[in-house]
């Protein structure tokens, strides 16, 4: 047996702030390795990833079961701020403290923990695997989508795969993510004459074009949304002349938008509407835009009904099937096949105290070990 109690704490004692690895990835292998895990070093760049793999008695080893996760974790910011240092692990009032117990150290703690759980007295008729990166809370370039590149030339990807996010807002059993928003950034430019603000006539303010280029997006329904997902959602970030002069007119202006789409656009079907908006006011600006993430979803199976069924029997709820939040780690999962998310209360990521009930780690680990002993029944 495995405590996912004492394996999260070893994990968080390992201060792997994006990118640094500072031994995290050790401590999983040198867990799973003894249970007959092979490990593959998938290191791209200065990212350290790896892949671990367990072969049961099927010949070709099918079906295989993926659980995707991260090791790195965000910035603690003031550490003087914190009840308990960020990375001691302490446990307090039932609940342990420290930088990545819910996002997402605790969620492969207890993956892992299920595994060493379900091959005490099973051998799986197929092939369990982790994926794991140290390059999900930055730019996510070496992580993930790199070591996914790697198991399709190696011929590794699995039929189906689970990412270990903390999904729940208030309590096990509440959310199982089924897709993800797409997200589009545009970065948006008017440029004018700068001039004295007591001779309009001898300048050219960017400042009212831009007004109204920005009115007729965020005036602009996209759509009303679908079945999965909410309307498409355009926010104004940031509008800077990088003038502070109030009598000097701008020479121009910038403004930046972010837009979360659902599944009836693309990135690039997306942006060409983008442009039409802008273009029914002035075609007098420049524009760049950045996408990220496009959106996805998993549609039902047996596979996902297991899933749901199994965190219902562990916790008594039916967990909704939602498409909400940022972006993760399982855009890149789906360009390769089917996957949902599934983890840990998500109530204090990336907070100063970030912690997690100590009963709800063996919680998810019997739910974990409920959904493999079912996956390869």
């Amino acid at each position: 047996m495995i405590d996912p109690v004492a394996l999260l704490q070893d994990l968080i004692r390992c201060a792997s702030v994006t990118p640094l690895d500072e031994g995290a990835q050790d401590v999983l292998i040198n867990a799973l390795t003894p249970l007959g895990f092979k490990s593959y070093d998938v290191t791209r760049g200065n990212i350290r990833n790896t892949f671990l793999r367990y072969d049961g008695q099927a010949g070709d080893n099918t079906p295989h079961f993926c659980f995707a996760g991260h090791t790195d974790v965000v910035p603690v910011g003031d550490e003087t701020l914190w009840t308990h240092p960020p990375f001691a692990a302490v446990i307090d009032d039932g609940k342990i403290y420290g930088r990545g117990t819910s996002d997402m150290k605790g969620n492969i703690a207890c993956f892992v923990a299920a595994v060493a759980k379900y091959l005490e007295n099973n051998t799986p008729a197929g092939s369990i695997s982790l994926l794991i990166t140290g390059d999900e809370e930055a730019e996510a370039i070496n992580g993930t989508v790199k070591v996914l590149e790697w198991m399709e030339e190696q011929g590794q990807l699995p039929d189906f795969t689970l990412v270990g996010e903390p999904s729940n807002p208030e309590s096990l059993g509440d959310e199982m993510k089924i897709g993800r928003r797409g997200s589009l950034t545009g970065h948006l430019k008017v440029k004018g004459t700068q001039g004295h603000v007591a001779y309009p006539q001898l300048a050219d303010n960017p400042m009212p074009r831009m007004v109204k280029l920005l009115d007729a997006l965020v005036s602009y329904e996209f759509d009303q949304g679908n079945e999965h997902f909410p309307a498409t959602n355009l926010e104004i970030s940031t509008i800077d002349t990088g003038n502070k002069a109030d009598n000097v007119i701008p020479a121009q202006t910038e403004a930046h938008f972010n837009i979360r789409f659902n599944s009836n656009w693309t990135a690039a079907t997306l942006e060409a509407r983008v442009r039409e908006v802008l273009n029914s006011v002035t075609n007098r600006y420049e524009l760049t835009c950045i996408s990220n993430a496009e959106a996805f979803i998993t549609q039902p199976s047996a596979t996902t009904d297991m899933i749901i069924g199994a965190i219902r029997d562990i916790t008594g709820k039916t967990p909704e099937q939602t498409t909400r939040g940022g972006t993760s780690d399982a855009r890149f999962v789906a360009q390769y096949g089917d996957v949902v998310e599934f983890g840990l209360v998500n109530k204090t990521i990336h907070k100063t105290d970030e912690h997690i009930k100590v009963a709800d780690l063996h919680t998810l680990t019997d739910i974990y070990a409920l959904i493999l002993e079912r996956y390869f029944s």
